[in-house]
C-alpha cells in the first residue's frame, strides 16, 4: 500500500509564498543594479572630476599661501567654493581639513573649528592630525576642557604610531598641567606615555615633569 508524504517546510513555504518571495529576489537584484551603476557611472566620475580639480587648491596649500588656498586664484577654485560645489565627495571632506588647518593659520579659530569638526577620515594618523589640530583651536579660543579632549584624541587614536602619537599625548600632558593646573590628570597622561613609548624623547620628558610633580619611577 503507497503512502503520500507531505511536502516538507520549505515546499510549502514555496508553493504558499512563491510570488511574494519572488518579487523580494527581483528588488533586491533591482536595488544592487541601481546602487551598481550609481557608483560606477555618477560617484566615481564625480570624485574623479573633484579630485582633479582640488590639485590647484592643495598645491597652494603646500606652498603655504593661505588666502589662495581658500579663496582661489579667479582660475581655480579655493578651499571654501571647492567644499560647496563638490559636496558629497571625498575630495571636499578632505578640503575641511585643508580649509580648516588653513584658518588655523591665521588665527580664525572659529571657522577652524567648524571645518575640522566636519572633516572625518579612515586614515588614522590624518584623523589624529585633525584631532590635535582641533586641540590647538580650541586652547587658541579658551575652551580650555575641549582643547584637552581633542589633544586625548588625537594621542589615543592611533597607539601604533611611535612618532606622533606620543607628541599628542605629551600636548595634553602638558596643557592639562601647565595651562588647566590639573596635576591629578597631567599625571595620569605622563606615566601613560611613559608606559606606552618608553623609547621616546616625550617618555623622557615626562620623567622630568613627574619627577617635579614629585612622582618618580621606581627605579629611582
Amino acid at each position: 500500500m503507497e503512502t503520500t508524504q507531505s511536502p516538507n517546510v520549505v515546499t510549502r513555504v514555496w508553493n504558499q509564498y512563491s510570488k511574494q518571495l519572488s518579487l523580494i529576489a527581483l528588488a533586491v537584484i533591482a536595488l544592487i543594479a541601481a546602487w551598481y551603476a550609481f557608483q560606477e557611472f555618477y560617484q566615481k566620475p564625480k570624485e574623479k572630476k573633484a579630485t582633479e580639480a582640488l590639485f590647484r587648491a592643495e598645491e597652494y596649500y603646500r606652498k603655504d599661501s593661505v588666502a589662495l588656498a581658500l579663496n582661489g586664484d579667479g582660475q581655480n577654485l579655493g578651499f571654501i567654493k571647492f567644499i560647496e560645489k563638490h559636496k558629497g565627495t571625498e575630495a571636499a571632506n578632505l578640503a575641511c581639513f585643508y580649509a580648516g588647518s588653513c584658518y588655523l593659520k591665521i588665527g580664525d579659530n572659529a571657522k577652524a573649528i567648524t571645518y575640522l569638526e566636519k572633516f572625518s577620515s579612515d586614515s588614522k594618523l590624518t584623523q589624529a592630525r585633525a584631532y590635535k589640530l582641533l586641540g590647538d583651536a580650541y586652547a587658541d579660543s579658551g575652551k580650555n576642557k575641549e582643547a584637552l579632549d581633542h589633544y586625548k584624541k588625537a594621542g589615543h587614536h592611533f597607539d601604533k604610531d611611535e612618532i606622533n602619537s606620543p607628541e599628542y599625548l605629551f600636548m595634553a600632558a602638558y596643557f592639562a598641567d601647565q595651562i588647566m593646573k590639573d596635576n591629578a590628570e597631567a599625571i595620569v597622561l605622563y606615566e601613560e606615555i611613559r608606559a606606552k613609548y618608553p623609547r621616546s624623547q616625550q617618555s623622557f620628558d615626562a620623567e622630568k615633569s613627574l619627577a617635579r610633580l614629585g612622582v618618580y619611577s621606581s627605579k629611582d
